[in-house]
């Protein structure tokens, strides 16, 4: 198999001209990391696996990149990169190469990853949460009073995506992290977006 896959080429090329060389440089970074990296797409991004798990992925929006880790549960966090309130172990939005972390910091941090793929580690939320809907919480009908279209929109979800929400909510570790995911919540409901909206194509 080839060390990079043309889709990502593409995907490089057609993103932004700001992030451009930031996508470049995650790129060469994490193959610095290990040579067992092998480059796919998933939901429409780029995103690389290794001994036979995912490791991290990345995304272009219209104003900044997202990177992403997948097991951020199990991993080390010394230097504090992980934004909680971004979900998905993303270290928040990255506008720049001088917003990303040094160099030596951020292979560090996938070498951590694959070893944890190495080690056959998985993260599961089964046992956590339940396959029957979830209760809508208090502070979320509350706000939904105030915001009838996200309300209705949130009605229209399938079980799944409202879950997607609620266990997000739920997840929270402090009062304001749980206060921004419900302010994004509300935002994005209300223009009919699910959780992951980023990463559908």
């Amino acid at each position: 198999m080839d060390k990079f896959e043309p889709r990502v080429d593409e995907y490089i090329a057609k993103s932004a001209e700001f992030a451009q060389p930031i996508l470049e440089h995650v790129r060469e970074l994490i193959h610095q990391a290990d040579p067992g990296i092998v480059e796919v797409i998933k939901w429409g991004c780029p995103h690389f696996d290794a001994y036979g798990g995912p490791v991290a992925g990345m995304a272009a929006f219209k104003q900044h990149i997202g990177l992403n880790f997948w097991k951020t549960k199990l991993m080390d966090d010394p230097n504090g990169l992980f934004r909680e309130e971004e979900g998905y172990g993303g270290l928040g939005k990255i506008t720049s190469l001088e917003d990303l972390p040094a160099d030596d910091i951020l292979i560090r941090y996938f070498r951590n990853a694959i070893e944890l793929n190495k080690a056959g580690k998985r993260v599961s939320t089964k046992k956590t949460w339940p396959t029957e809907e979830l209760a809508v919480p208090d502070d979320l009908i509350e706000a939904f009073k105030d915001n009838v279209e996200a309300m209705q929109n949130f009605q229209k979800f399938s079980p799944s995506a409202k879950k997607d929400y609620l266990v997000w909510l739920a997840e929270a570790k402090t009062e304001s992290t749980r206060l921004k995911r419900l302010e994004t919540m509300l935002e994005w409901v209300s223009e009919g977006k699910k959780r992951h909206w980023k990463y559908e194509k």
